[in-house]
């Protein structure tokens, strides 16, 4: 536990100390939310729901993956690249707790960003309706989302070799994912075949579980079919990424 502890620690430090990571974490999407709310601040699509209702779930879910996704590989990265990893491997702590550690990082700093985003968009600017129930039924969809999107995270960072390798892999999978997966538009809006194909990408279910029920407009029924996308993705990828984690480069 005690080792748990330092890794923890470690990590905590690293990612407040690096102002970058932060302000494209915390600040960087919330760019989204300000421009698309106000180009089409009062737009109403054709079910009746404002666009706001939809571009701050997709926008909050595509930032909270992104910071996910970013932060644990080029943590990874620069501890393998620096020999942190290999000094932790010398030490009782195992593979899992390295990762656990971080995750425990990442669950928080989706949590942060969850609470930040929504206090954004819920100004009279931007006009998000909430209700309290339905912030309660997203608090398991952000942590899914989170999860699943830490293992994409590791799998980045075992992959890559450089913070640019780190760079580049994610941006082709995350910029994509966010425009296929409804996250800047309603699904609804798409060809049939996009709505179909998006189902093999974490992010619709995180979009569409969120979206279902923040406003109210959907109960707890609606979480079965985004949670069970999303349980199934964390198990897959987080088995995938424990099996291919490394120590080092050549490990």
């Amino acid at each position: 536990m005690t080792g748990y502890r330092v890794l923890l620690k470690a990590h905590f430090r690293a990612a407040t100390r690096d102002r970058t990571t932060l302000f494209f974490t915390f600040a960087f999407p919330l760019v989204f939310i300000v421009v698309f709310g106000l180009l089409n601040g009062g737009k109403t699509l054709p079910d009746g729901r404002h666009y706001i209702d939809y571009i701050a779930p997709g926008v909050m879910c595509w930032g909270i993956g992104n910071g996910a996704v970013f932060g644990v590989a080029y943590t990874l990265v620069l501890w393998r690249r620096s020999d942190v990893l290999r000094l932790v491997r010398m030490t009782p702590a195992p593979a899992v707790s390295v990762l656990a550690s971080r995750l425990v990082l990442v669950l928080g700093v989706a949590l942060t960003q969850a609470v930040l985003f929504l206090a954004v968009a819920v100004l009279p600017v931007f006009g998000l309706k909430l209700t309290g129930t339905g912030v309660l039924l997203a608090l398991p969809v952000v942590l899914l989302g989170a999860v699943a999107f830490f293992a994409i995270g590791v799998l980045v960072g075992t992959v890559a070799t450089s913070p640019d390798a780190v760079a580049a892999i994610a941006n082709c999978v995350m910029v994509p994912m966010a425009f296929l997966s409804g996250s800047f538009f309603p699904m609804s809006e798409s060809p049939r075949w996009l709505q179909l194909f998006s189902r093999v990408l974490p992010l619709r279910y995180m979009n569409e579980g969120i979206t279902n029920v923040l406003a109210g407009t959907h109960g707890i029924t609606s979480l079965a079919v985004p949670c069970a996308g999303l349980i199934g993705f964390a198990a897959v990828l987080g088995t995938l990424a424990l099996r291919m984690f490394s120590w080092g480069d050549e490990a």
